[in-house]
């Protein structure tokens, strides 16, 4: 019986021992094992042997990015106004080793470093910046942070600042601030849009009266070009037509000439048409549509185709 319970026991030392000696490490893993105490080596991912009693496995963490999420807190700005500022942080560890020994809590540590960096960060701004100035902060925390975490084996990534809260006081105020300044570029805008359209129209009516003016010039002149051609073709037109009644006349006078020169008896039938026609230009004159008075003495119409006939007779004497 004691030695079956001798073997029992040797066969479970045996198994703990195997069970203690072998350690599967996960892909992304990386731990750190101590001899008696005292730093001896790590595992990398996979299966790794380790002597029992002797080695003991102490830390076990991924090297793959992690996130810290870092609580809200509060920050007072340069101009003395509080806000609430909560951020994200990436990193990863790059040193198993110190990640470990030259740091108690690293999640702690870091989420405290973190707090403490945003806050000196705002404390730099005035409330407006803080909203404009995202980026920059964004940046100075990452430069910081990964300047502070070398020591513990640490690579800040990236820092993001994921909400900016003011008190609800400050809001009201920003309402009432805002409210006015959209109002105050309204009435700019208004003004500018009222000074636009008095300007345009200025110019509007201007231009309208330079085109006026314009045209005016321009019809008056040729009005007067066309009063001038009219008073040329009229002139042309007169002087023409004396040239042809002068013509005629003359065409006339050859035509009687040669009709008396042929037939002395015609001189009394020319006498005849030059009474009547006398007479009818007496009779025209007086149903003109104006007012005339025409004085003539019935004695002197003899005397006058008398003078008529010596003009006639003149040129049958001379030929």
């Amino acid at each position: 019986m004691n030695e079956l319970f001798g073997l029992l026991f040797l066969l479970g030392v045996g198994g703990w021992g195997m069970a203690n000696s072998v350690r599967i490490v996960n892909q992304g893993n990386i731990a750190l094992v101590e001899r008696l105490g005292s730093y001896s080596r790590r595992l990398e991912p996979g299966l790794n042997f380790m002597l029992p009693i002797l080695d003991r496995v102490v830390f076990e963490e991924t090297i793959r990015e992690k996130v810290l999420d870092v609580p809200p807190q509060q920050c007072i700005t340069r101009d003395n106004v509080t806000i609430t500022v909560d951020a994200v942080v990436y990193w990863r560890i790059m040193d198993m080793e110190r990640a470990y020994y030259k740091v108690e809590n690293l999640t702690m540590a870091m989420t405290n470093l973190v707090q403490t960096q945003i806050r000196a960060e705002i404390g730099k701004l005035e409330l407006d910046e803080t909203f404009t100035a995202r980026t920059q902060i964004n940046e100075n925390l990452l430069r910081d942070l990964d300047i502070a975490t070398d020591p513990w084996g640490v690579k800040v990534t990236r820092v993001e600042l994921r909400d900016i809260a003011p008190s609800q006081a400050v809001k009201d105020s920003m309402e009432l601030q805002m409210s006015a300044e959209r109002k105050r570029r309204a009435a700019i805008l208004t003004s500018e849009g009222e000074r636009e359209a008095a300007i345009n129209s200025a110019r509007g009516k201007a231009e309208a009266q330079v085109l006026a003016a314009e045209a005016e010039q321009k019809a008056a002149i040729l009005a007067a070009e066309a009063q001038q051609k009219v008073v040329v073709l009229r002139a042309q037109a007169e002087r023409q037509d004396q040239i042809l009644r002068a013509q005629g006349t003359a065409e006339a006078m050859k035509i009687i000439a040669a009709a008396l020169r042929e037939d002395p008896k015609t001189k009394e039938a020319l006498q005849f048409l030059l009474a009547q026609g006398y007479l009818d230009m007496g009779r025209t004159i007086g149903h003109s549509d104006s007012s005339k008075v025409l004085f003539m003495d019935p004695s002197s119409i003899p005397a006058t185709i008398e003078g008529v006939k010596s003009l006639i007779e003149q040129p049958s004497r001379e030929v």
